[in-house]
C-alpha cells in the first residue's frame, strides 16, 4: 500500500525550468512542504520522492494526518 501512495502521489507532481538558474523545481500540489530543486529532470523527480518518504514518515511520527491519493488513504492504527 505504501508504494501504492507514493506511486500516485508522484502521479500529481508539477515541474517546472527556473528562468534565472536553468535548474528543475518541483512540488506535489496537496503536499504542503513537499518540493525539489536539481539540475536535471531525472534529479528533481528522485529528489522529490526522498523529500516525500521522509515528509510521510515525519508526519507518521507526529500522528498527522495525510491526504488521500486516488482513493488510497494511508494511517497508523495504535495497536494495543
Amino acid at each position: 500500500m505504501l508504494t501504492s501512495y507514493l506511486r500516485a502521489a508522484m502521479r500529481r507532481a508539477k515541474y517546472e525550468i527556473l528562468s534565472d538558474d536553468g535548474t528543475f523545481y518541483g512540488e506535489i500540489p496537496g503536499f504542503d512542504g513537499v518540493f525539489a530543486n536539481a539540475n536535471t529532470l531525472e534529479g528533481c523527480r528522485e529528489e522529490l520522492k526522498e523529500v516525500l518518504e521522509e515528509w510521510i514518515l515525519f508526519r507518521i511520527s507526529r500522528n498527522l494526518s495525510l491526504p488521500v491519493v486516488e482513493g488510497i488513504e494511508l494511517s497508523v492504527k495504535e495497536v494495543v
